[in-house]
């Protein structure tokens, strides 16, 4: 059962398992007790899977997911304690964990969405999909000269698991192929044309003392990473080091880590934001947004390359957006994290570029998020040629490794969200649930803040907040 693992192009196309609706009945050729392995798809790339027809859950070792996702401690869902046991005894169980598979096909690849249950001590080299999603998704295994398998009772859906190639290529992928190769463009020497930022401050000089900010101590470490950030951001033109007689303006950087764990360089601009004049441009409420993805037939998200990095600042705005570190004194030339007003800016740039996009009713904007809701397949390849297009002109970078096409179903927003529901996303929902119990208002306050994020998913949440709020 080998595979074109060279081909890049397996995991385009796809289309999703439909579950069956009442649980099928063993067709003649199917092979109790026995087991098939084959390659599948995860996160754009191959991996062993086996499909085993003698066992009643799916599961994944701990020691593959620290190998090929050192992230997945983040998409854990809360379960309760389950006991497992295997021919050479107790194995210990973590909790569960929903992985996008993608089992190729010549007439459209097959995506399912199984939920594993991660084994501390299991020896399985990849993943294994039980019968519980076998059933549920109505998969039949036999054995010919090769081995095939269906997948509901459509034959369109039978396969082989055999090397084959594409017959014909999705107006989509096409489309994507045309733009990898000149409009994802990597490179970000250049900034946005026509949208500079520029800082208006409510006083003038000479700037009080609290713009002045000397650097932060920082160990052998961290000075390591800061090297890397500040020759990374040299490299693509966002900050130039400025001369020993310029007028100097400045505040220490720091470094934030991100929710993937990799660190992000920003200035300490709490003083400058103190006092720079506020931008009331308006944000778009989330709900508001997500509302108009209902009845969609397909969706695509579309995010950018570095995004507040590819506006520039205005030479004027510069001089203000100086940070200090052991390298020396650096000035931003393009817009900086950390600064005010940075999301109202960028929703008034994205609300002039997409103006015609959003009054058709296809297009959500939310901040440096795009989504498109088209009625047809036809559409949607139309429209993500119309959005990318419009990008070209004025050098604003999309990031292919953060778009989704074609998805009946994605997370956007904090939400699950699809043409016919509205869901939490499950890892943004247990991050809320394994926060401590508040035990004062002070400890209540921020708890409120998270959870109210969810609010319209919880039936009289204000009613709720209020008598937990009084109890103290």
């Amino acid at each position: 059962m080998t595979q074109d693992t060279a081909n890049k192009n397996l995991c385009k196309n796809r289309q999703d398992a439909q579950k069956c609706l009442v649980t099928p009945t063993r067709g003649m050729d199917y092979i109790h007790g026995t087991d098939t392995k084959m390659d599948v798809c995860i996160e754009n790339a191959q991996h062993p899977s086996i499909i085993d027809s003698d066992t009643h859950c799916s599961i994944v070792a701990r020691k593959y997911l620290d190998h090929y996702f050192p992230n997945w401690g983040e998409q854990l869902f809360l379960t309760k304690e389950k006991s497992f046991k295997s021919e050479s005894g107790r194995m210990t169980f973590i909790r569960t964990i929903i992985k996008e598979i993608i089992i190729h096909h010549r007439k459209g690849n097959i995506r399912l969405n199984p939920e594993f249950f991660v084994l501390e001590d299991a020896h399985i080299q990849g993943s294994l999909l039980g019968t519980d999603y076998q059933r549920m998704y109505g998969i039949d295994i036999y054995k010919s000269k090769n081995t095939h398998i269906t997948i509901g009772t459509s034959k369109e859906k039978e396969f082989s698991l055999d090397i084959y190639q594409m017959s014909t290529q999705d107006p989509l992928e096409e489309l994507l192929n045309e733009f990898r190769e000149g409009k994802f463009s990597t490179n970000l020497t250049r900034k946005i044309r026509g949208h500079d930022i520029e800082l208006y401050l409510d006083v003038g000089r000479p700037y009080p003392p609290m713009l002045r900010r000397p650097p932060y101590p920082a160990s052998l470490e961290t000075r390591k990473e800061v090297e890397k950030h500040i020759n990374e951001l040299l490299e693509i033109d966002v900050i130039r080091k400025i001369g020993h007689n310029e007028i100097v303006e400045i505040t220490t950087l720091v470094l934030i880590t991100w929710n993937d764990g990799k660190h992000r360089l920003c200035g300490d601009f709490r003083a400058l934001n103190n006092y720079t004049k506020a931008d009331r441009y308006p944000i778009p409420r989330i709900p508001h947004a997500l509302d108009k993805l209902a009845k969609a037939k397909y969706i695509a998200k579309m995010d950018f390359m570095k995004g507040f990095h590819q506006n520039g600042v205005k030479p004027n705005s510069m001089k203000l957006l100086r940070i200090i570190c052991h390298m020396g004194i650096y000035e931003y030339t393009r817009r900086p994290f950390g600064i005010k007003n940075r999301p109202s800016h960028f929703q008034r740039m994205m609300d002039t570029i997409f103006h015609k996009e959003i009054l058709e009713f296809w297009m959500v904007v939310y901040i440096d998020d795009i989504m498109i809701y088209p009625e047809s397949w036809e559409d949607h390849v139309q429209y993500i040629d119309r959005e990318i297009s419009k990008c070209t002109p004025i050098t604003l970078k999309l990031s292919l490794k953060k778009c989704n096409f074609g998805q009946k179903e994605l997370l956007a927003l904090g939400h699950k969200v699809s043409g016919l529901s509205l869901a939490i996303d499950q890892n943004k929902g247990a991050a809320v649930l394994q926060k401590p119990v508040p035990k004062n208002i002070k400890e209540m306050q921020p708890f409120l803040g998270a959870s109210s994020y969810y609010r319209n998913h919880i039936r009289n949440f204000a009613h709720i907040a209020m008598f937990e709020s009084c109890s103290f």
